[in-house]
Formats: structure tokens, sequence, C-alpha cells
């Protein structure tokens, strides 16, 4: 059947040597794991190691970073299979194609355009935040009507709009000065996480870890579509502490380690990639792991866990033991996680819709590459402005989970992707096998539609609204003029 045409691994290959789509290789193993490390430490670490501590798992709120890590592991093993077999931009949307066809290819990249799109404008709505906050501890008050979108007290959010166009020109002038410039920031932040663990270590109370699992007990329920689907389908009632509230804070922290599989998308711009992205997808994955760790067992010894605020837990912890200048320090931190995040998750929608423009599922002067700069220009100067449009203003807030959702989609995806070629592909080269195939794949599914399950039911229906979209997109564009179905035909599309 047409929808279900797969591209073979050889052509995808072949295709990145054309020279209107060659992007440069320009990144080591080291820029991967910096851009793994940039992308995935935001605004988790400083407002949801206070916020499910208190809510969910109690000072064994460490337990659930370590768990939910385990988590994104089985898929980054899944992904570094596959990036290293395929070395080719476009992340789950190649992967897919090479292996479970063009149809299932084009929902999965439609699914990763809304993940890292409405990703990148979410957290630059929460930079605008944290750097208005940081002018005004310096004695600058930024006006609220331009810090704020329509319908949420403002006209326009300045802020953000203007930190999207920054990293868009960054994307544009090239892939090495971007990663030296995220180098430097993510420098910055992960000097701000250390030295808020170090300096916790001084105000830690044994008697604040004490019990270390809480009790369970039962927690408040929602009904309806802002109930989780969890909940709808099977009638769970919501449980804090104890074990149980520790596996439900897992689907919560689970969120804090997004992004990692955009290390996957820049798989074409990697020196070595069946040996770099291997190492830049696990690598950044343990390094997080540690620090989120690490600072949920500091932030609970500091203040106990049934007193930190959900705002703002590790400037509030601070404040509590008498210090508040670090309030200020983590604001820094935040400024500077929030702007690589930006950058990162910008720099995959931007790959993923490259992949796309190049097999034709989208308009091909999508995937032109700029002479000087090596970039694919065009489409990133376009979805640099949709993006600062979306967060300067449109409302944000309810569409977050959006992002969630996409990412554990294109988890599954990648994850039933291995197994099936594994099958139909054994003779493939592989610089990097996943472990005990299909067990950890099948893990990998399972665990992602777990934490799926516990999204809201409001999350699920505009999902599915998203895809019947890209489905009417593909059948009135990609199907018709998809480099497959016209070579197949023997004539180039109109």
């Amino acid at each position: 059947m047409h929808l279900f045409r797969t591209k073979s691994v050889e052509q995808s290959i072949r295709d990145t040597e054309a020279p209107e789509h060659r992007l440069r290789r320009e990144l080591s193993a080291f820029d991967l794991v910096v851009f793994g490390v940039g992308v995935i430490i935001g605004t988790g670490i400083f407002v949801l190691t206070g916020q499910v501590a208190r809510d969910k798992a109690g000072p064994a709120v460490a337990i659930s970073f370590i768990l939910a890590a385990v988590v994104c592991g089985l898929a980054a093993l899944c992904y570094a299979e596959f990036a290293s077999t395929v070395p080719v931009a476009g992340s789950a949307y190649t992967f897919s194609y090479a292996t479970l066809g063009e149809f299932p290819a084009w929902i999965i990249g439609w699914d990763l355009i809304l993940e890292l799109a409405l990703g990148a404008a979410v957290v630059s709505v929460g930079w605008s935040g944290y750097f208005v906050s940081l002018l005004d501890s310096i004695g600058i008050t930024w006006p609220e009507t331009l810090a704020n979108p329509p319908g949420e007290g403002g006209v326009v959010n300045i802020p953000a709009i203007l930190l999207v166009l920054l990293v868009t020109v960054l994307l544009v002038i090239g892939t090495k000065v971007s990663s030296r410039v995220n180098a430097i920031v993510v420098a910055i932040k992960v000097s701000v996480v250390l030295l808020v663990i170090v300096a916790g270590l001084f105000f830690l109370k044994a008697d604040n870890y004490t019990p270390f699992i809480p009790p369970s007990q039962p927690s408040e329920s929602t009904e309806g579509i802002h109930a989780p689907l969890l909940q709808v389908l099977f009638g769970v009632t919501p449980v804090s502490f104890g074990w149980l509230g520790i596996f439900a804070a897992v689907a919560v922290v689970f969120f804090a380690y997004i992004g990692f599989d955009v290390v996957a998308t820049t798989a074409e711009e990697a020196r070595n990639p069946q040996r770099d992205l291997p190492i830049g997808l696990i690598g950044s994955l343990v390094i997080t792991a540690v620090l989120y760790a690490a600072v949920a067992l500091v932030v609970v010894g500091m203040q106990n866990y049934a007193d930190l605020s959900t705002a703002a837990p590790l400037a509030d912890a601070f404040k509590a033991v008498g210090h508040p200048a670090f309030a200020t320090i983590i604001s820094i931190g935040a400024v500077a996680g929030l702007t690589t995040v930006v950058l990162i998750l910008l720099l995959g929608q931007i790959r993923v819709m490259f992949a796309m423009g190049r097999d034709r599922m989208l308009p091909p002067w999508l995937a032109q590459v700029h002479p000087r700069f090596g970039t694919p220009y065009r489409v990133t100067i376009i979805m640099g402005a949709l993006v600062a449009v979306l967060a300067g203003f449109i409302p944000l807030a309810q569409l977050a989970e959006l992002v969630n959702i996409g990412t554990l989609f294109a988890f599954v995806v990648v994850s039933i992707g291995v197994v099936i070629m594994r099958r139909t592909r054994p003779e493939l080269p592989r610089a990097f096998r996943t472990p005990l195939v299909p067990l950890v794949p099948i893990l990998s599914v399972l665990a992602c539609v777990f934490v799926m399950l516990n999204l809201p039911v409001e999350t699920w229906l505009r999902f599915l609204a998203w895809m019947v979209l890209g489905t009417l997109i593909y059948f009135a564009y990609g199907h018709r003029h998809s480099r497959l179905r016209v070579a197949e035909k023997g004539a180039e599309p109109k």
C-alpha cells in the first residue's frame, strides 16, 4: 500500500549528499552532550522539585527523578541505535520513514512540529517571566502590559519575542556558532545548579528526611476532561506519598527530562554520528539525572517537604534559612537555562521540517541551505517568526501539556521502530545496538504509555485534533508530492 511505502536507509543517506541539501558536519560528541544538557535543564530543576515533593513523593522525590530518568533512558537506548544506524536529520520522522512507512512518518513529523515549536514558544514565555523578575531585582521595572499576551493582562510579550528572534539569528548563522553560545550558557546554568547544591548542603537538617517515604494517602481527584485518562478509563484513585505516590510523581517529573531526543535531530551534523550520537543522548541523560536527584535531596533537606512552595521552592528554601540573595542567583540560572532550551528546541524543530521538505512531504524550497552558512535558513526564518508570534501574542498555558504527549508519542514510535528494523534489516551495520531487544523497547513503550495515561483527557482531545489536521494536510499535499511517490511514477513533481 502506498501509504506505508518505506524509504530505505541507503536512500536517506544518499539524500544527505545533495549539494543543495547538505548540512555541515561540525558537531563533536561534547557538543551533543552539551546540547542534551542544555535542553533538559530548564525550569524543571528549579520548580518541579518542590511541587512534587510537597504533593506527591515527600523527601523521596529524588527516587522519582531517578525512575523518570530510567524511563527516558529506555527510549534513549532505542534512539541511540536508530541515530547511529540512520545518521540523517529528522529524528523520529526519519526513523519512522525507514520502518513504518510514509504516512506514519508524516504523522510523527507533524507531531514533532507541534512538540518542538509549541515547546519553544512555551519556554520563551517562561524565560520572559524570569527575565522580568531578574530586572526587577536590580531595580528595573518592565511594564506588565509588554510582558504578557492579550488575555493575560498584557498587549504583547516583548522579551519572549526578542529571545526567539535572537535565537533564530544564531541558528541562521550556523550550528557550530549556536553550539558555542550554547556551551557558554550551559556552563553558566550548571555552575548555578552546582552552587545551589553545595551551598544547600550547609543548611540540611536530618529531621527533614524523616520519614523519607511518608505514609500513602488519597489525593484530590478531578472530574471530566480535566481528569487523567487513567482515572477516566479505570477509575484509579490518585494517591499521594508511599511507593504509589513515588510512581505517580514519576509521571510529573518525567517532563523535566523532555527534550533529550532533540540530540537525534542533529545526526546529519555530527562529525562521527555512529559514535557521537549515543554518547550525546545517553551522556546528557546521566548528567542531568544526577543533578536533578542532588537538587531534590538538597531542597527537601533544607526545608520540610510540607512547607515547600510550588512556585519557587529552591529560592524560597534559601529565604527560609536566611539567605534571600540566592533567589537572584537562581533567577540567573533559570534565565540562562531557558535560553538554551529555546535554542535547542527550535533547532530540532527546524531539522525535522528540513527533512520533510527534502522528502517533498512539505514544499522542497524549505530544505534549501544557505550558500555561506550551510544552514536551512528559509525554514529557520519562517519558524522563528511563527514561534515569536506564538510566544508574544498567544496565551499558551493551557497548551503546554501538548508538548509532553507529543514527545511521548515519538518515544513510543521509535521504540517500536527498533524492533521492526531488527527484523526487516538485520544486516544493517549498527555502531550502537539497543540491548535486550525486544525487552527494552517493550519496556520503553509500556513506560511511555503509562505516563501518557496520566495526562488529562483534554490534552488527548487536543492532540487528536492536531493529528486530524495533519492527516488532512498529508492527503492534500504530502501524499501527492512525496519523492517516493514521484519516483514510482517516473516524473518530477510540478
